[in-house]
């Protein structure tokens, strides 16, 4: 599946493909196609190449980057400034990038590229340090997980609106890692991968969450 600096990855279940972030300043995304899926054991490893809204993926000639690093190896490829989270929810492919505290989605049938939050021009920037993510299935919510900032899990709705949803104090020199939904949408689950004196702490928070009132 590549080597390079691994952040994050997301399945496509629909068109069986992986998709993965690349934690560097000047980092790709990638798309893996397993030649049987679901077996990874072997595919073809793209990278994207984004042309207004307009997604393509071409080749990555040796993911072993025996002689180039695979960043390098597709003319044109989209640099993305600090992969992070990324998530698959309903034909969309939701990830982050760090270094500039932005929120892409790409339409997985469409290949449609856009950015859903961009704290350069967002109104009271209530969200920095983007990490990890993940979708509340129903309501389409994305909670995003702050490394560092004011420690925040924030929540993105479909309409755009930006809110902090839960915040932890006195955790410094930590990050929230890993929100996730129980399978039943009824708990949230994050960490402070830190917590407050250097060993990580993991937090449950119960609903009802909007996803329940959205059919």
């Amino acid at each position: 599946m590549g080597l390079f600096q691994h952040e994050a990855a997301a399945v496509d279940p629909v068109h069986e493909v992986v998709y993965l972030t690349e934690d560097q300043a000047d980092g790709r995304l990638y798309r893996y196609t397993p030649t049987s899926y679901p077996d990874l054991g072997s595919g073809t490893l793209e990278a994207a190449v984004i042309d207004g809204e307009q997604v393509s993926w071409v080749e990555v000639p040796d993911p072993s980057a025996a002689d180039l690093p695979t960043k390098d190896q597709v003319p044109g490829a989209t640099v993305f400034a600090g992969g992070e989270g990324i998530w698959y929810s309903e034909g969309t492919v939701v990830f982050t990038t760090k270094r500039d505290n932005r929120v892409h989605a790409i339409d997985t049938a469409a290949q449609t590229y856009r950015v859903i939050y961009d704290a350069e021009v967002a109104q009271g920037a209530a969200l920095r340090g983007v990490d990890n993510i993940t979708v509340e299935e129903g309501s389409g919510d994305l909670f995003v997980a702050e490394d560092g900032d004011d420690m925040q899990v924030v929540i993105i709705t479909p309409e755009g609106e930006v809110a902090p949803f839960a915040q932890v104090t006195g955790h410094e020199n930590s990050e929230i890692t890993g929100p996730a939904f129980s399978p039943d949408g009824t708990r949230l689950y994050f960490s402070s991968q830190r917590g407050t004196d250097g060993n990580g702490i993991t937090y449950e928070v119960t609903g009802p969450f909007r996803g329940a009132q959205v059919e």
